[in-house]
């Protein structure tokens, strides 16, 4: 499989699929209310069409009493960068970019429930999600469905920057 930066198809190879079922916490790129540049990490889940990640718009029991501000951000600039990327050297880096969707939910979204058993551990994941459970809990599901992919591993795969 040696399709360009760009196609889609990038996210069946080896290194996109691990990185995609990894445990590295995803960095999203976006743009703020104020126009300039934001970048986090968060957890995610892969669904096979859709990363998912997900915020709280209310969780009393966490302390979280208004919507996260990025969610707005979110709301009025759709387009986002996200990347995946192991930290030896030399590294493995997916890239994805496209526009997200936001639907909120009442309660747990089921992919942040997964989420944190996959980046917490069964233990840690069911602590959470008890900690969160609450009749006024409600959270964000945002999800992205690629349109650009890119993958990099420098060693068969180069910026191209680095390509002869």
């Amino acid at each position: 499989m040696d399709y360009p930066q760009g196609d889609v198809r990038l996210l069946e190879t080896e290194i996109a699929q691990r990185l995609l079922h990894s445990t590295i916490p995803a960095r999203l790129a976006y743009t703020a209310t104020d126009g300039t540049p934001r970048v986090m990490a968060t957890w995610f889940t892969w669904t096979g069409e859709e990363l998912v990640m997900a915020t709280f718009v209310r969780c009393p029991p966490l302390g979280m009493l208004r919507p996260a501000r990025r969610l707005r951000a979110l709301r009025e600039r759709p387009d986002v960068a996200i990347t995946i990327d192991t930290e030896p050297q030399p590294p493995e880096v997916l890239m994805l970019r496209g526009r997200v969707s936001i639907t909120e939910v009442d309660g747990m979204v089921p992919e942040q429930a997964r989420s944190a058993r996959r980046f917490l551990g069964e233990e840690g994941g069911a602590g959470y999600v008890a900690g969160a459970d609450h009749p006024e809990t409600r959270m964000a599901r945002i999800a992205l469905r690629p349109t650009w992919v890119g993958v990099l591993d420098f060693k068969s795969r180069l910026p191209g920057i680095m390509t002869p």
